[in-house]
């Protein structure tokens, strides 16, 4: 699909004039400020700013973790009041259940939502041969690397079939080796299953390499800076002259405290 075509779809998420302030001893400290966005359907969408400038404030607040002080966000034209199934989450910290496998951690969701075992273990099974697990199923997340624990965490996500998909620097954690691997494997998933994405990191290659379209913040608060749209062929050359220049311009206007 063109950019132009995706464009002209609907409208996912809107978030409209939010802003996010936390109690501290010297009083409110405002961390999201006249924040807006909006994401279309199977949009992959980057917020990218520098470490601690608001944008994990930003994935909670859409997630339903956190209320907006002011403003609103609506994912498909309802107003988010609470974490729900239509929302999934994939964190840095994979925050899978030790005591569960592969399998277990995977089919959690739909076993919380009342589905029948078989059908249930059904799905599991399909998503964890999607994210390469297959032959791991009984695994538990000791066993497993960090990069084979963030497959986990996205095919848990999955499972419970959201309608967008909230990623929270899921790589950050890696090293660069594996980070370069699991953001080629993203790219294949979100190919094989559609999902509006918000995807959040402060890594500028990462950024360029996934994104439909970026979103650079400020430091905190988080506003919307400018925005990009990254109309290059996928999968993306890290070193073509489109790509270098990308990146050298998003980089000049970065703040100096990323």
């Amino acid at each position: 699909m063109s950019m132009e075509q995706k464009r002209s779809l609907t409208n996912v998420i809107e978030c409209s004039d939010v802003s996010k302030s936390f109690p501290t001893p010297d009083g409110m400290h405002e961390v999201v400020k006249s924040f807006n966005m909006d994401a279309k359907e199977n949009e992959f969408v980057v917020l990218f700013g520098p470490g601690q400038c608001g944008k994990t404030t930003i994935i909670n607040l859409i997630a339903g973790f956190e209320k907006t002080t002011e403003g609103n966000i609506k994912v498909d034209d309802k107003v988010v009041e609470k974490p729900d199934s239509s929302r999934g989450v994939v964190f840095q910290s994979t925050a899978l259940f030790p005591w569960r496998t592969t399998l277990g951690n995977v089919e959690y969701g739909p076993k919380v939502a009342g589905v029948p075992k078989n059908e249930r273990r059904k799905k599991a099974q399909k998503y964890i041969e999607l994210v390469g697990l297959q032959g791991f199923e009984h695994s538990f997340p000791s066993k497993l690397s960090g990069g084979m624990k963030q497959r986990v965490g996205i095919a848990r996500a999955y499972c419970n079939e959201p309608q967008v998909m909230l990623m929270d620097e899921p790589f950050g954690a890696l090293d660069a080796q594996t980070r370069y691997l699991m953001q080629e494997e993203l790219q294949r998933i979100w190919e094989a299953e559609k999902r509006t994405v918000i995807f959040v990191t402060n890594n500028i290659e990462e950024a360029i390499y996934l994104a439909d379209r970026i979103l650079v913040l400020t430091n905190c608060p988080a506003m919307v800076k400018k925005e990009y749209i990254i109309d290059l062929p996928r999968p993306r050359n890290l070193v073509s002259s489109e790509f270098l220049q990308l990146r050298k311009e998003i980089t000049s206007i970065m703040d100096s405290t990323i």
